[in-house]
């Protein structure tokens, strides 16, 4: 199962070999700076959009990889077992958004929300 953790000034998402395997990639990174929210989504399948790019899909199992939409490009590694944490993203060179199946999504999204605060200083409005 992917993991998404904050380290250094980075949002990282790690994969398991064999997801890594799929999406043709170990991990993904986005700068904190380049947060524009962090969110639990109940419904796995709200935080899927567009269609893939690269990467791998099976109708309501699971899917990996990159999906491209009008806005840009997305990263994705849900499963439909549960709820997802998703990272929305400002437009950059890479990902607008990053939603991740992980063992403990609100926990994830508390860290990543909980980072972005300190980068941006404690005065500052922390992300939706």
């Amino acid at each position: 199962m992917a993991r998404l953790v904050v380290e250094d000034r980075d949002v990282v998402v790690r994969l398991s070999w064999r997801e890594a395997l799929a999406a043709g990639r170990r991990e993904v990174r986005a700068p904190l700076a380049s947060v524009q929210g962090a969110r639990v989504e109940p419904d796995w399948w709200r935080s899927v959009r567009g269609t893939t790019e690269h990467g791998y899909w099976r109708a309501g199992r699971f899917c990996l990889g990159t999906w491209r939409h009008a806005r840009g490009t997305d990263f994705v590694a849900v499963a439909s077992t549960g709820p997802v944490a998703v990272v929305d993203l400002l437009p950059g060179p890479e990902f607008r958004r990053l939603a991740i199946s992980t063992a403990d999504p609100e926990g994830a999204v508390r860290a990543v929300r909980l980072a972005v605060r300190g980068a941006r200083g404690a005065g500052g409005p922390p992300p939706a």
